[in-house]
């Protein structure tokens, strides 16, 4: 059996991604020791400098926070990216992690590969950041209701992740239900596309990983 595209750690050839990986691998130089928080993930991440930089600036940027989130990224680049210099040098309190939307939806990963690989991401970090706190975000919903495939996609594979939390180094933090109605749909004036939160959102996030990192 071949191994999952969603391990096998790979660059994105896109100019811009190029250039973001650059520049962040000398934020992170500069930064050093010296950042308290970081974030990984893809373009729900990324969006922390777009619909949640309000939020961002309240919360995260008197810690030295890092964003490392990179807009469309799957699993197999967030782990080329944890390999090609991006933790280079840091040993930050907490590293939250929010990746895995993606690879259901751009080529309909198993749950079981997107979790494969998440558990690979979670190992390539602890290894390289033993003293740091991680938390592993639930993958937010998508779709409007729980019938959607995608939202079968994201709940099973939630359903795989949250075993590799340890309550010790690794924290499993599951926040979807301020998202969603009591019925489990998801509303356009939550996420305008169902998928990417709108700035109401990463207030609530970031308030959600402040009871954790500050507690």
């Amino acid at each position: 059996m071949s191994q999952p595209l969603s391990t096998i750690a790979v660059a994105r050839q896109e100019d811009w991604w190029q250039l973001r990986h650059q520049q962040k691998c000398q934020e992170v130089k500069q930064v050093n020791h010296a950042a308290k928080i970081v974030f990984l993930g893809d373009s729900i991440t990324h969006a922390w400098e777009v619909e949640g930089e309000q939020a961002w600036q309240q919360h995260f940027a008197a810690k030295n926070a890092i964003n490392l989130g990179f807009s469309g990224d799957r699993t197999e680049h967030l782990l080329w990216r944890i390999q090609n210099g991006e933790l280079d040098e840091l040993s930050p309190d907490w590293v939250i992690i929010l990746i895995g939307t993606n690879n259901p939806g751009h080529r309909h990963d198993s749950p079981e590969h997107t979790a494969a690989a998440i558990e690979l991401i979670l190992k390539e970090i602890t290894t390289r950041l033993p003293n740091s706190k991680i938390i592993l975000m639930a993958i937010f919903p998508r779709s409007r209701n729980q019938k959607k495939r995608m939202r079968k996609a994201v709940d099973a594979t939630n359903g795989l992740i949250r075993h590799f939390c340890n309550r010790q180094q690794v924290l499993w933090l599951n926040i979807n239900h301020n998202f969603l109605t009591s019925d489990g749909v998801l509303l356009e004036s939550v996420m305008p596309d169902l998928l990417h939160p709108n700035s109401a959102q990463y207030s609530i996030w970031a308030k959600e990983i402040i009871k954790l990192t500050d507690g």
